[in-house]
């Protein structure tokens, strides 16, 4: 069955359902290609998946393998929602930012963005923050002028240094980096401060704040991940024509003459001329070792590293409730909060702890019983948690590292038709569901071009 499908003419096999692999499917069959995807796993989503927990009742909640935040400037996933027909209005709730960093010693951070058009919202959203000082907000406001004129990107893109260096370069203050600069580096990138890129860093703060106000809001997905895109992609590909084969590994490309002839599905050959790779890098790394074609490739991304996401999902009474659907605490291994009841599961919140650091090393239990002693500091008035289930990514994201903008791959490879796609190719992101769609969107058009 799968040969008689994928050999049709000018069939594009894709191997890897993530967001990278179906955004590349989804564009292919819109420009009038068939497709064939196949994934090893058996569920479509990739890292960003649905997944079920058991409650204290012994209910099944569907929620996110970790959870996630859209942001305004996120205009590739927008535009593709679109394309799969997902309502976005009624499936994100658009916020202007609000940030309310929350801290054990009650000495935290607020601040919100008015109505007033880019970068003003973010100038007067500084000066308005509460739990900073003069220096504090007249250090902010420098960096950001700074950011806006443009010289400090050309010259970062230049010579990359950390986002440690680059703070401290633009005399941005303790407290200012502490409350401020910290969470939304580890949110943005998942890689520690001293070692985050600042290209990366400063190409994600210009999207979102120098261009639109718009893009600064915050987008809370009401449903999860696996009803938002992957799907409505699904089924868009299926009533394009195209083929969605889940539990089925590939185990081997074919090259013949430095070029892609197909893949061997176990011990089944599928041909085509065209094989778009949107698998992790671990996966992609054992499918090129052999080829010594694609040496240069291996050779750079067996270089990337990587670092962990844990999610603690923690079920409260149904009246157990966030102030706002997200908010932060800065000086505890919490670092996340988020209030699912927009998902339609009222008191279920999901904790965020970026990279690594010592709370890899303890047990789930002991992980999820600090996290449970914080937030009861945090909101003394709360009851205690009635279960808990953590989610360890180990390998969460690639590490938006100084210097790796300079390792990501390019989506064509030196072997004709054999493309790839993932949030780690050159694409200028770190390792988000953004820079993952735009990657599978930028390899479907240089398909489309070549044939």
């Amino acid at each position: 069955m799968i040969k008689d499908t994928a050999e049709q003419e000018n069939s594009i096999l894709i191997v890897g359902g993530g967001w990278a692999g179906l955004a590349t499917a989804v564009k292919l069959c819109q420009q009038g290609h068939h497709v064939t995807l196949f994934e090893s796993a058996r569920q479509i989503g990739g890292r960003a998946r649905r997944i079920s927990i058991e409650t204290d009742t012994g209910k099944n909640l569907a929620v996110d393998n970790g959870q996630h935040l859209l942001i305004g400037a996120y205009h590739t996933i927008l535009e593709l929602l679109d394309d799969v027909g997902v309502d976005v209005e009624k499936n994100l709730m658009r916020q202007p930012l609000k940030l309310n960093m929350q801290s054990l010693q009650g000495n935290g951070l607020s601040l919100s963005t008015p109505k007033l058009p880019a970068p003003l919202h973010l100038l007067f959203a500084l000066l308005g923050a509460s739990g900073l000082k003069i220096r504090d907000r007249l250090a902010a406001l420098r960096f950001a002028s700074t950011l806006h004129r443009g010289r400090l990107a050309t010259a970062i893109n230049h010579q990359d240094i950390s986002v440690t260096a680059l703070l401290v370069q633009q005399k941005q203050t303790e407290r200012l980096i502490a409350a401020f600069w910290e969470p939304l580096c580890l949110a943005i990138m998942n890689t520690p401060l001293h070692e985050a890129s600042a290209a990366i860093f400063i190409r994600v703060l210009s999207d979102a704040f120098l261009k639109h106000r718009q893009d600064a809001d915050l987008l809370f997905p009401r449903t999860n991940l696996g009803n938002l895109f992957p799907d409505p992609a699904i089924r868009y590909i299926e009533k394009c024509g195209g083929h969605v084969h889940l539990g089925m590994r590939v185990s081997t490309l074919k090259i013949e003459n430095q070029k892609i002839s197909g893949l061997y599905v176990d011990e089944a050959f599928i041909a085509g001329s065209h094989v778009v790779l949107a698998t992790s890098i671990p996966a992609t790394l054992s499918l090129v070792k052999t080829q010594h074609e694609l040496s240069s490739l291996h050779t750079n991304i067996s270089r990337f590293k990587f670092e962990p996401v844990t999610t603690i999902y923690l079920q409260y009474p149904a009246d157990v409730q966030l102030s706002q659907p997200m908010q932060g605490l800065i000086d505890g291994c919490t670092q996340w909060m988020f209030d699912r009841k927009h998902c339609n599961q009222p008191g279920l919140i999901a904790v965020v702890i970026s990279s690594r650091g010592p709370h890899m090393d303890e047990t789930k239990d002991a992980l999820a019983k600090r996290i449970t002693t914080e937030l009861a500091q945090l909101f003394p008035h709360w009851p205690d948690s009635l279960s808990q289930f953590v989610i360890r990514e180990k390998r969460a994201t690639f590490s938006s590292s100084v210097g790796i903008n300079a390792l990501r791959p390019d989506n064509q490879t030196t072997v004709r038709g054999l493309w790839l796609a993932g949030d780690y190719t050159n694409n200028g992101y770190p390792a988000t569901l953004e820079g993952a769609v735009r990657s599978g969107v930028q390899c479907a058009k240089l398909i489309n071009q070549t044939i």
